[in-house]
């Protein structure tokens, strides 16, 4: 069994019908997969960078503005099992019809391209990664933040985001789909604060995973902010278990 640990200094979140923390804290308490269209008006940015970034990516980057200390550089990571799926789509559909493409679609169709356009608002010179291990990838993005603060990071911001795949592309959920972005802040776990642990290990052959409404990324936010005290989730072959410790 392997395992990680970590604190979760500060969060922010970001999805249909929940647009204060409060909302976010009652929807752990009974949860519903969010349906509709992601807003979030990305003040914080400059028109011009913020007019390139579609729905999904300005609430990735508002989440991440919303946690992310102003005047301190951490290493960032952002987390997604499809990245902007529209935007490469549309990009397809152009080159089909004219045999050309919009470079700025293309630009922002890499998956990088969302934490990249955060990193210039900002003038950020820290390290980005961003990470895709489709339905674990938050479990990702959590794993990759903890090797961060082992190497001798302070602190890291973590940011998870993800959208409903297009018509075209639906046949290939493999999950309840749903609009969301979130970002926590985390630092070294000490065994005489709050922290939570996550351990993984190989999925037992024909064992179902429990029948969830909500996409694994919405499960592990929902474990954070709520008074649970262990959740068992099932993505990518393994079981991910989180926990929460005194």
């Amino acid at each position: 069994m392997k395992g990680v640990r970590f604190a979760i200094t500060d969060w922010a979140a970001s999805a249909p019908g929940l647009p204060a923390p409060s909302d976010w804290q009652a929807w752990a308490d009974a949860p519903a997969r969010p349906q509709g269209a992601l807003e979030a008006k990305l003040e914080a940015m400059p028109a011009m960078q913020r007019r390139r970034l579609n729905a999904l990516g300005r609430a990735a980057a508002q989440v991440a503005w919303d946690c992310h200390a102003p005047d301190v550089e951490v290493p960032v990571v952002f987390a997604s099992g499809h990245g902007d799926s529209q935007r490469c789509l549309q990009l397809l559909k152009e080159f089909a019809a004219t045999a050309a493409a919009s470079p700025t679609d293309f630009t922002f169709s890499v998956h990088n391209a969302i934490g990249a356009m955060y990193s210039i608002s900002r003038s950020d010179t820290a390290s980005y990664t961003s990470v895709a291990a489709g339905v674990a990838s938050a479990a990702a993005g959590v794993v990759e933040a903890c090797a961060l603060l082992a190497d001798g990071a302070p602190s890291v911001l973590l940011v998870c985001y993800d959208a409903p795949l297009p018509a075209e592309y639906a046949q290939f959920e493999q999950e309840p789909a749903a609009p969301y972005a979130f970002a926590w802040r985390v630092s070294a776990a000490r065994e005489d604060q709050p922290h939570i642990a996550l351990t993984w290990t190989t999925a037992e052959p024909g064992s179902p995973p429990r029948p969830t409404e909500l996409p694994f990324g919405l499960e592990v936010l929902r474990f954070a902010i709520s008074q649970q005290q262990e959740a068992e989730l099932h993505a990518g072959g393994k079981r991910w278990t989180w926990s929460r410790h005194a």
